[in-house]
């Protein structure tokens, strides 16, 4: 009799704790790689049997960093789909990336997002010369989280209030910054020009005269990277002359293709613009270095070095 009711209690007792709730199924793919699709907007992680991918925009990881605090949001929608897949057997991008994804292996499940927010913080990747400091940026990573995502499973919703996906990378072309050292005077105005093919380096001073006076320096004059005196680098999709900057209109082509700006300078430590001028037959040659300069683009930036060579020029007096 103990017995019968001993089983009775157990039983009412497993009863009384399945209140509904939906058990939650772990899933992690936390130390998976991220890829994507060569020919489809799908970011995707593969683990044995399972999968895990979203269906999202390319031009949604745009090539700058985000602000800290402020990812990018995006909205789990119907053209925005995040998407959970177990299968009976090994997968792999041929299950999720060709036109026609293949039959096999057999799919056991499949858990569809119907709500929730992708957020995504974007950071860039950068090598330095461990010679000059100078930086370049070689990509970007991004750092995916789902918040309050509802997936739809065959045992009901299932909802995490933080679900991290991982890092997506991307891979940049580094600018190529093949300028000698040979710089030219605007022949319009007292910009100074170094080209490169279709790149090109601006420095436009507002106190040109000083900067540039035709005189012997002992100590190099110096000036700021700032409002006044700007320094400017711009990617174009073919060679660029300085006729291209003197002309009344500018011209329709080339078309620009990226604006890096000089950071603002601090005195005594950083964005600085220094002048040597020594004699050159009749004339005088004016070198210019910029001292641990900075150039940015939207949230973005590189370094230039701790001294790094922008040219010189002749004038005659």
């Amino acid at each position: 009799m103990k017995r019968i009711v001993s089983l009775l209690l157990l039983v009412l007792f497993i009863n009384a704790c399945d209140d509904g709730n939906i058990t939650v199924q772990t899933i992690d793919f936390s130390a998976v790689s991220a890829q994507k699709c060569s020919a489809k907007d799908v970011i995707y992680k593969v683990k044995d049997s399972e999968m895990l991918f979203i269906e999202i925009p390319a031009t949604t990881f745009s090539s700058d960093e985000t602000v800290e605090g402020a990812p990018i949001e995006v909205p789990i929608t119907g053209s925005v789909k995040v998407t959970y897949r177990r299968y009976d057997n090994t997968v792999s991008n041929n299950n999720i990336c060709p036109t026609v994804p293949s039959a096999t292996p057999n799919l056991l499940e499949e858990w569809n997002a119907s709500s929730g927010t992708i957020q995504i913080t974007a950071t860039a990747i950068k090598s330095t010369n461990t010679t000059t400091q100078a930086t370049s940026i070689t990509g970007y990573k991004y750092y995916i989280v789902f918040k309050n995502i509802t997936f739809q499973t065959s045992s009901g919703p299932q909802v995490h209030e933080t679900f991290i996906f991982g890092n997506y990378t991307t891979s940049v072309s580094g600018l190529a910054f093949g300028f000698d050292t040979e710089v030219e005077k605007s022949s319009c105005d007292n910009r100074i020009f170094n080209f490169s093919g279709s790149e090109s380096l601006v420095l436009d001073v507002t106190d040109y005269a000083t900067l540039f006076e035709n005189t012997v320096t002992t100590t190099p004059r110096t000036a700021l990277i700032n409002a006044s005196n700007k320094l400017t680098y711009r990617l174009y999709n073919n060679p660029v002359t300085d006729a291209y900057f003197c002309a009344t209109t500018t011209p329709t082509t080339p078309t620009l293709s990226q604006t890096w700006n000089g950071v603002a300078g601090v005195e005594g430590f950083s964005g600085i613009i220094e002048v040597s001028t020594s004699t050159f037959g009749t004339g005088f040659q004016h070198t210019i270095h910029l001292k641990k300069v900075s150039m940015s683009k939207g949230n973005s930036s590189f370094y230039l070095g701790d001294d790094y060579t922008f040219g010189s020029f002749v004038t005659n007096p």
